[in-house]
């Protein structure tokens, strides 16, 4: 049986139709594309121009982050309950790392133990698209992983523009993608904006300055601007599927806060049966996941209890916007039953 996929990328023919654009100019590499791309991301965050940098991935643009931050020997605090590329990144960048426990009943970082931990850097992650209070950190610089919170919105503000810098991933996977991977730095101030933009430009330079090559290609960019147009709908529809399983009698895992406008990038069910609920869900034809396992936790689990828990209380719905009616139907009648 073919299962209905957990994850699908939003792929039609105006992205087929740029990438063969690009194919047939004759350039691939970072160009044009990459840098109108940056530009327009700017216009998406309220930015000037300049200070968005396209990086080839999510994780790149997160040692960016660090890098620009001088995180080398610093204190960096990161949620245990977070991808991996947080701890690959703190590690490439050399930071002294200090790990973090989720808030009570959150899958976001619990920032009273942050403020206590003597972190001189702190990258937190707007989890499952529900952004975090990140007010009243003073003294800590702040990275906002945007990769699940891209058109989120935290008091007013949107997620990226409330740290030091913001970083995003346009991963298969992600709220937009660009062709497959792909990332984008972000900060207030263009002096983080521009080092970054010179890291990256490391080929043919007269200085002996250590960089790596971190550029996104011009097809990613072409295909990255094309998700771009598409994301207020994106958006959309992922609420109002969000909103039909909630209208089901779904218990989902969501924002308390009015001041807190999430993005619905996972529907997750919160439920004591989450291997019964997906075994179920097998067997119908869908495939639901366990959003962060307890062996992928970035420290021992009995050391964080409240993430710990979240791992055994929770489970990821599709909810990708080509999902059909029949399809929602499908999945809101089978965890029902």
């Amino acid at each position: 049986m073919n299962l209905l996929p957990h994850n699908k990328p939003t792929l039609g023919k105006e992205e087929e139709g740029v990438a063969v654009r690009v194919i047939r100019s004759g350039w691939v590499a970072e160009g044009k594309e990459v840098e109108a791309f940056e530009n327009e991301f700017c216009e998406l965050l309220g930015l000037p121009g300049g200070h968005a940098v396209a990086l080839s991935s999510g994780t790149a643009a997160l040692f960016m982050a660090l890098w620009v931050l001088g995180g080398k020997g610093k204190k960096t605090a990161y949620p245990v309950y977070a991808c991996s590329a947080l701890r690959n990144a703190a590690a490439l960048a050399g930071a002294e790392e200090i790990v973090i426990d989720t808030a009570p009943d959150s899958p976001n970082m619990d920032l009273s133990v942050l403020k206590k931990s003597g972190a001189n850097i702190a990258i937190i992650p707007h989890m499952f698209g529900i952004p975090a209070d990140i007010s009243g950190l003073d003294g800590i610089d702040v990275i906002e992983d945007c990769a699940q919170s891209l058109g989120a919105i935290a008091r007013g503000v949107k997620t990226g523009l409330s740290g030091k810098a913001g970083i995003y991933s346009f991963y298969a996977t992600k709220l937009i993608t660009s062709g497959g991977n792909g990332g984008m730095f972000v900060s207030k101030d263009k002096a983080l904006s521009d080092a970054v933009r010179d890291y990256r430009e490391f080929d043919q330079r007269r200085d002996d300055k250590r960089r790596f090559n971190f550029q996104m290609t011009d097809l990613q960019a072409a295909i990255g601007r094309e998700q771009l147009k598409k994301l207020p709908w994106f958006l959309a529809r992922r609420e109002e599927i969000f909103y039909i399983y909630k209208d089901a009698g779904l218990e989902l895992l969501d924002s308390l806060d009015t001041n807190f406008i999430p993005v619905r990038y996972r529907a997750i069910l919160l439920t004591p049966s989450s291997r019964k609920i997906m075994d179920s869900l097998s067997k119908i034809g869908v495939k639901a996941i366990v959003p962060v396992e307890d062996w992928e936790l970035l420290g021992h689990k009995d050391l964080f209890p409240n993430a710990y828990k979240l791992t055994k209380s929770t489970v990821s719905l599709p909810i990708y916007p080509s999902l059909k009616e029949s399809e929602i139907d499908l999945i809101t009648q089978g965890v029902r039953n």
